[in-house]
């Protein structure tokens, strides 16, 4: 039987709202940040999704997020980390090239576009391949989520927009070897299920 993961970008931060590149370096949730969580929260119960395990993302944006989205507690592990970006962390979005970036930060001392993708594969597939986790909610952040889509989904032209929103919901089904994309809920869908 397949098993379920959820997989969600943190919520909206002070350096989302300054435009500024996070990576590995962090910043706290917004007022906004924190009501997305707690919609997550409000969502999931919503639609009767209850979780076996949460995991996060080592920085703490990805971890108050899961803390505020579940009740369970949250295991954090590096391999859901952001993109690590090098010299260009906390610096101007403006300064960023457009897509794909391939190697480009590996000059500056990031990581390059492969290894984020190596990453996060490794890390959820190791997770999801563990005794008990048949439903698991796990978050990260957009760079490292959009990455991670692209590693599984042939067509990642459907996901050229660029990263999912704040708090947006990735589900995907894992048959023990690989996964599948099933849908993404953003903020919005979540809260007009609730609404309803």
């Amino acid at each position: 039987m397949a098993r379920t993961l959820y997989l969600v970008r943190h919520g909206r931060t002070m350096f989302n709202d300054k435009r500024i590149i996070q990576g590995w370096c962090d910043s706290p949730l917004t007022v906004e940040g924190v009501e997305q969580a707690r919609r997550l929260k409000a969502y999931f119960r919503h639609e009767g999704i209850a979780f076996d395990h949460v995991y996060a993302s080592t920085l703490g944006r990805a971890r108050q997020t899961a803390e505020l989205a579940s009740d369970l507690p949250c295991v954090c592990v590096d391999g859901l980390r952001e993109w690590f970006f090098g010299a260009y962390e906390a610096e101007r979005i403006e300064l960023m090239p457009p897509r794909p970036w391939g190697d480009f930060f590996c000059q500056f001392g990031g990581e390059s576009q492969d290894a984020v993708r190596e990453r996060m594969s490794a890390t959820l597939t190791d997770i999801m391949s563990r005794p008990g986790h048949e439903c698991l909610l796990a978050v990260s952040s957009g760079s490292s989520c959009r990455e991670f889509f692209a590693r599984w989904v042939s067509d990642a032209d459907v996901y050229r927009a660029g990263v999912a929103g704040n708090c947006s919901i990735m589900r995907f089904t894992f048959d023990g070897a690989a996964f599948t994309f099933e849908d993404l809920i953003d903020a919005d869908q979540q809260q007009r299920a609730l609404e309803s």
